[in-house]
């Protein structure tokens, strides 16, 4: 009856089956970690959250605690429970007349006892009782046929007394079996014990990474609505501008149109004015009668180029279109800059969060690299800077930075020559100092971009991959996933170029490293947390 009150109390109320992975709320109800996962991805559409078995609400997604005390006892019961079904599958070997089932195994019998015939059962030493078995032969040397007692340390394999004294186990260290398991079990347990902590921190850093997607997912959100905004509200002030512009050109448009109609008018009473002078003319021309010719006035009367105004024709119509009025220019301009630089981020998938700065480390550059007094230019020299020889110290044309990054995502930016012999990249703070497996690239502790007779790579434990392209910039960036182990190089251009993305698991903090022959290498600004394009 115990143990079944124990089972409903170690039932989840979701799958109604024993606890897998328990997890618990903060109103202090447990569930598997799967079956509440699942509901809570649910009631993620209508951002809603609560209990399953009290209905209390949640304002946010809430976070899943383990408890490793439920997990422990759930854990136990099962395998309590799976021995029981075992002990119940061994059938007593003298209940002849209906199965009962055996409680314990007699080693020299080789037969299975259930609780009425083992307390009639001989209790001489000889007769070595064990949990209920199948397969007794097992439990006996199959050179001797006797009773496995002991535990051959050099063998790694169990004898019996017969194997020790005589056999070939002879001379060596044995122990006690049950004294040999407990130690095997200890060792089990600590095992055990570490793979629980480890499973605990993958545990912790999924959870973490999930709060990482959900912030991301939620500053895309953000930025889709700030764009969507941008764009509805340039739409709106493009359509005024258009209204606008369009209303001023019909406007200007009839007011040409009524003049020009004007002056077309009055060109023409001039042309018939003109055309009945003509006539007249000519009527003159054919008299006969030289007294009525002699009468009329001189032509000059008749048609005086004065008369009429001779700069009628261009007088007012040099007028230029009148400028829009009040056209908002600035501010829609000014909007698609705001624009503009939102679809650069985009583009780059960086976002400025909290800068900090690049320094090079001058107690780690060799003595032929100068380093600029704002440490951020390494640029190589013939002349010996005659620093001190320690044991940080470069022997070969390098330095890295001072600080090193354990955590998060990083870029920085560097503006090379597109001439000389030339590398960039991070490396471990444990990377040798000294001989050729020092230089960022050839061992397993840093990662770099290297620049050689005009042919670019990159470079990794000595493996070297090379870029089928020219680098047509003199900037790079380097950028850093921490947690996700990558480690990338863009180019850049007009857009940002993807050049090569490391992948590893990163185990020590990472410093930016640099490697100059024959000119300088600049870092540019500061290192700022990024956001890897999508």
């Amino acid at each position: 009856m115990a143990s079944i009150d124990l089972r409903e109390e170690l039932l989840c109320s979701i799958c109604l089956s024993p606890y897998t992975d328990p997890v618990m709320l903060k109103c202090g109800h447990n569930f598997c970690r799967v079956c509440i996962g699942r509901v809570l991805d649910t009631q993620d559409e209508s951002g809603v959250y609560s209990c399953p078995d009290c209905r209390e609400e949640f304002q946010e997604r809430p976070t899943l605690m383990r408890n490793l005390y439920l997990h422990n006892v759930a854990e136990r019961f099962l395998i309590s429970q799976q021995e029981q079904k075992e002990i119940t599958g061994i059938c007593c070997t003298y209940c002849v007349d209906s199965p009962v089932s055996a409680v314990r195994s007699c080693l020299r019998c080789e037969a299975s006892l259930c609780h009425k015939h083992l307390r009639s059962h001989s209790k001489s030493p000889e007769h070595v009782l064990s949990d209920p078995s199948t397969s007794l032969e097992k439990r006996k040397c199959s050179v001797h046929k006797k009773i496995l007692e002991y535990y051959c340390t050099e063998d790694a394999a169990s004898i019996c007394v017969f194997c020790s004294l005589g056999g070939e186990h002879r001379g060596h260290r044995v122990e006690m079996l049950d004294e040999a398991s407990e130690k095997k079990k200890g060792k089990l347990r600590n095992v055990l014990q570490k793979l629980i902590i480890k499973r605990e921190e993958t545990e912790e850093r999924v959870q973490s990474l999930e709060k990482s997607r959900r912030k991301a997912q939620e500053k895309a959100a953000g930025e889709t609505e700030r764009v969507t905004a941008l764009c509805t509200d340039i739409r709106r002030r493009v359509d005024n501008l258009e209204k606008k512009v369009l209303s001023e050109i019909s406007r200007q448009e009839k007011e040409e149109s009524l003049s020009l109609s004007a002056r077309i008018h009055q060109l023409e009473v001039k042309k018939d004015e003109l055309s009945r002078k003509m006539r007249h003319i000519e009527e003159l021309c054919n008299m006969t009668d030289l007294l009525t010719v002699l009468q009329e006035p001189d032509t000059g009367d008749l048609c005086d180029p004065e008369e009429e105004g001779g700069d009628e024709d261009t007088g007012g119509h040099d007028k230029q279109p009148h400028d829009g009025d009040d056209l908002d220019v600035a501010v829609i301009s000014h909007t698609l800059h705001t624009l503009c630089d939102v679809i650069s981020s985009i583009r780059s998938g960086i976002y400025v969060v909290s800068p900090a700065d690049i320094l090079l480390d001058i107690n780690t550059a060799v003595n032929n690299v100068l380093i600029s007094d704002d440490l951020k230019t390494a640029t190589w020299t013939r002349e010996n800077q005659k620093r001190p020889d320690t044991a940080e110290r470069f022997q070969y044309h390098q330095v890295m930075s001072r600080r090193g990054f354990t955590s998060g995502r990083h870029y920085w930016d560097v503006e090379t020559r597109r001439s000389g012999c030339w590398r960039v990249g991070m490396c471990y703070p444990s990377i040798d100092r000294r001989g050729w497996k020092s230089d960022i690239g050839y061992n397993n502790k840093s990662w770099c971009l290297w620049r050689y007779n005009n042919q670019y790579s990159v470079i990794h434990d000595s493996k070297e991959i090379y870029l089928p392209d020219i680098i047509s910039s003199d900037r790079v960036r380097i950028c850093l996933d921490y947690e996700a182990g990558q480690l990338s190089f863009y180019e850049l251009c007009d857009s940002f170029r993807h050049l090569h993305t490391f992948t590893a698991t990163f185990s020590e903090p990472l410093h930016a490293a640099l490697y100059v022959f024959e000119g300088s290498i600049k870092i540019l600004g500061r290192s700022r947390n990024w956001k890897k394009p999508s």
